[in-house]
């Protein structure tokens, strides 16, 4: 089903989504380095691996907050010591910005490219990025998430936190007043000036290979893909990573108003306070990891 809200569009599935208001909190768990974030994200990759067979669904986060947990992984590939766990991974991205060439620079499919490296694509079950260079971007958001569906669902998601105007934050890359319900999977977002300039920026301070063509390129997108909140309370489990306070300082008190802001009892209000602040919504999901380094001063 297709849902439009101030030229935000939102995908969802015609059957109703159980919606519960229950609010888990967020503990998070401070680290003292960014190798010790990767790791602890590397170990709830093989926590799952233990704890079910066959397929494993992962979203992959872009971006820096990853970048530990990515190294690793392309280092695991580099032999074959793990190539039982490799096989069992279907790796999904979880946001991009369109359109734009899937070969741009600034794309996270290149980045992942440059950090993971080719053996890990290549010893993987499956990878499904979201399409960006098609002039039809809705059935093609549809087929990745009806491929998404298939598999039975992400079994972790990777996620960041992503600072927003007024203290605010985006997860995966739902924004402030987007209209983002709990039944949304997906969604098209009209991209803004500073969305592009934090993408960019944060490119560029990860080392990402951009030149002035894909630069200009990405500033002329004109949308945010993104899997909305349906997918991220459907995952099994979440495992956030923060870990560029330094570079991103607003982060501080984003975040903190994510763990401390008084979430309310009542669904409408709820909702309310969802649509102007979306990184609430990860305390929502009952199965949450948190890991964040010091300057994140929690």
């Amino acid at each position: 089903m297709r849902h439009e809200d101030n030229q935000n569009i939102w995908l969802s599935k015609q059957s109703e989504f159980p919606f519960n208001c229950t609010d888990y909190g967020i503990v998070p768990t401070v680290l003292n380095t960014e190798a010790e974030v990767g790791q602890a994200m590397l170990e709830e990759l093989y926590n799952t691996a233990k704890s079910k067979e066959g397929d494993i669904n992962i979203a992959l986060l872009g971006g820096r907050g990853a970048q530990e947990l990515h190294r690793l992984l392309g280092e695991l590939a580099k032999s074959n010591e793990n190539d039982a766990l490799l096989a069992r991974l279907n790796v999904f991205t979880q946001d991009a910005l369109a359109p734009l060439s899937m070969d741009n620079g600034f794309s996270f499919v290149r980045d992942f490219e440059r950090i993971l490296g080719d053996a890990f694509f290549k010893k993987v079950k499956s990878f499904t990025p979201m399409q960006t260079d098609t002039q039809d971007l809705e059935s093609a958001l549809v087929a990745y998430l009806t491929k998404l569906e298939e598999l039975g669902g992400l079994d972790i998601f990777f996620i960041g936190h992503g600072p927003e105007a007024n203290q605010a934050s985006h997860l995966a890359y739902i924004k402030p007043f987007s209209g983002a319900k709990p039944q949304h999977l997906a969604g098209i977002i009209p991209i803004s000036n500073s969305i592009l300039e934090h993408h960019i920026s944060k490119f560029k301070a990860g080392g990402s290979l951009v030149n002035t063509n894909d630069e200009n390129e990405c500033r002329s997108a004109a949308y945010i893909l993104t899997l909305g909140p349906a997918a991220i309370l459907q995952a099994k489990k979440i495992v956030q990573s923060v870990v560029d306070a330094d570079s991103a300082p607003a982060k501080v008190q984003t975040y903190a108003n994510v763990l401390n802001t008084q979430l309310s009892s009542n669904k409408d209000e709820l909702l309310q306070q969802l649509n102007t602040n979306p990184g609430l919504w990860i305390r929502l999901h009952p199965n949450t990891k948190s890991f964040v380094l010091p300057n994140l001063g929690v």
